[in-house]
C-alpha cells in the first residue's frame, strides 16, 4: 500500500505541473500498393488541474491508512 501510496502522489505532483502533453499520429490516408499518402496530426491531451489534487490528497490517504493499520 506504501507504494501505491507514495505512486499516487508523485503522479498527482507530476499532474499538477503539465497540465498537458502533446504528440504526433501519423495515418495512412490512402495505400494503393505503391501510392502511399500519410498525414501527421499533432494531438493534446489535457486534463484538469483538480485531478492532480484529488491523486495527491488519495496517496496521502492511502498512506495515512496504511500508518493505522499496522
Amino acid at each position: 500500500m506504501k507504494l501505491i501510496g507514495i505512486t499516487l502522489i508523485i503522479i498527482g505532483i507530476v499532474m499538477l505541473i503539465f497540465r498537458s502533453f502533446s504528440f504526433t499520429q501519423e495515418k495512412k490516408i490512402i495505400d494503393a500498393g505503391p501510392i502511399q499518402v500519410e498525414r501527421k496530426e499533432n494531438k493534446t491531451v489535457e486534463w484538469p488541474m483538480y485531478a492532480g489534487g484529488i491523486a495527491v490528497i488519495a496517496g496521502i490517504g492511502i498512506l495515512l491508512l496504511g500508518k493505522k493499520a499496522e
